[in-house]
């Protein structure tokens, strides 16, 4: 563990011994690469984990514009037209692999790896890359179920690993006149939070559709694509991106934008684990007075509601209400009615309403507006951006050159101190919506035991009252991989 800790500085005491050695008069690279070039033994080797979709903008941007070194690309579909072969074709000189066991094996010295793969895959991976000691950026929502969040959380600390998720809205200037906002008491203590999305925005509250196995394409690993998930025959039908509507492997509206929309209240008002959970979902009806029974896949909208105590922040307990599914809340008096909510178009946001006024934001945290009884709404004026993201993924690339408990690593806004109690809560929400499709035969007709409010010990990570709910709490591991 040590060895790999002081892997940047040993590449670099080594390059200068070497220099000290000769008997030349060496100019230094950096004057010879002229203003901002990094000199080799002052970059990162650093690795795509799923390289496609949102993989392919992680890995750019934590390059940053070639400042580091990128060795190694792995992706499951060699030749997949969703960004694998533009981002081979990026980093042409990086070595490529399809099983990340194979790359964390050979890259003997990797800094740094991005990972954007399903949800299902992310905790594995994860663990995988943290327990050779290599730092890690991992796509939202950090994990499948909120035991793998916890466990990536304690490990990472553990073994002093520099982290950061994927929710780049973190990193949203925007979100810091949330908070000065919030930290002014302009809108008092909050006792409600709205928080809304248009996603589904793939094929949702349907059958998982039959598989095809006659149409994978040529390369693909799609035994390593499953996972821990159960073994099933390839279906175009999930890869490369409607994976998300099933259980089985992804985290349904909830996972896809809650840590981007939640994270904002969650940091302004400084949450902590919630307390109780309870739902309420949409259902589908091909024939009279029987709703479709599909619980390995998630519903077509949701209603969610979450229960937080007090905070230091926020001195009064709290509710939140989530909606997906295109259901959004209504406008509070306080906001003129020709105002949209959220988004320009209404279609993601957040309110956050308080005994004294209301802010609202989009995803992202963008558009933050504050309205106040008989006041002018106040707006923020959104920063040119100098760098993608707001620089998300280099602020984590500087932190990990800084090391752990650095003031860089302190100034993440997603390190995984935060992010995987966050996404605990967004986590939180799918536990409810699960439950929610528990039932009994009984003479003949189906009670739904599950539709209930839940509580929450978050410290131990228990549902108190349903046993039958804490299923949902982690999951079941294909063998050879399970996770410790």
């Amino acid at each position: 563990m040590e060895k790999k800790k002081t892997t940047i500085a040993s590449r670099r005491a080594f390059i200068k011994k070497g220099l000290l050695a000769s008997s030349f008069v060496i100019v230094p690279r950096h004057v010879l690469g002229g203003v901002g070039f990094t000199p080799p033994s002052d970059q990162l080797n650093i690795a795509s984990i799923g390289c496609g979709g949102k993989g392919r903008t992680d890995i750019l941007n934590a390059s940053v514009k070639g400042r580091e070194r990128v060795v190694a690309l792995c992706d499951i579909d060699p030749f997949g037209q969703h960004g694998v072969v533009a981002a081979r074709t990026n980093f042409e000189n990086a070595r490529f692999y399809t099983d990340f066991r194979k790359l964390l094996e050979k890259e003997k010295d990797l800094d740094a790896v991005t990972i954007s793969t399903p949800d299902h895959t992310h905790a594995n991976i994860a663990m995988a890359a943290m327990q050779n000691d290599v730092h890690v950026y991992v796509q939202k929502p950090l994990t499948h179920n909120i035991k793998e969040a916890r466990l990536l959380t304690e490990t990472a600390r553990a073994r002093k690993i520099v982290s950061q998720m994927g929710n780049q809205g973190a990193s949203n200037p925007a979100q810091l006149q949330v908070q000065k906002w919030i930290n002014e008491g302009q809108i008092g203590a909050v006792h409600t939070v709205k928080v809304w999305t248009n996603r589904p925005v793939w094929p949702q509250g349907i059958p998982l559709p039959q598989p095809d196995p006659e149409n994978i394409p040529e390369g693909l690993a799609w035994d390593l694509w499953l996972g821990p998930a159960k073994a099933m025959p390839y279906s175009s039908s999930l890869h490369p991106f409607n994976w998300r509507g099933w259980w089985e492997f992804g985290t349904g509206a909830l996972g896809d934008m809650g840590c981007h929309l939640i994270d904002v209240p969650f940091k302004a008002l400084g949450l902590k684990y919630p307390t109780a959970v309870e739902c309420s979902v949409g259902s589908v009806f091909k024939k009279m007075w029987t709703p479709e029974y599909i619980p390995e896949g998630c519903p077509p909208s949701s209603s969610v509601t979450i229960k937080f105590d007090a905070t230091a922040i926020n001195n009064t307990p709290l509710t939140m209400e989530w909606t997906d599914g295109g259901i959004r809340p209504a406008h509070p008096d306080l906001i003129p009615a020709d105002d949209f909510l959220g988004d320009p178009g209404n279609g993601n946001g957040v309110m956050m309403m308080g005994e004294k006024g209301i802010i609202t934001t989009g995803v992202y945290g963008y558009n933050p507006r504050l309205y106040r009884e008989g006041e002018p709404v106040q707006t923020y004026e959104q920063p040119p951006a100098d760098e993608p993201e707001n620089g998300h993924q280099r602020k984590w690339v500087d932190a990990v050159k800084a090391g752990y408990d650095s003031d860089e690593h302190r100034a993440l806004t997603s390190s995984f101190d935060y992010s995987g109690p966050l996404t605990e809560t967004v986590l939180m929400g799918n536990i409810a919506i699960r439950a929610y499709l528990l039932r009994h035969l009984v003479e003949e007709r189906y009670t739904y035991f599950g539709q209930r409010k839940l509580l929450w010990d978050g410290d131990n990570m228990t549902i108190t009252n349903l046993e039958e709910a804490n299923q949902f709490v982690g999951r079941t591991y294909r063998e050879g991989w399970e996770l410790s």
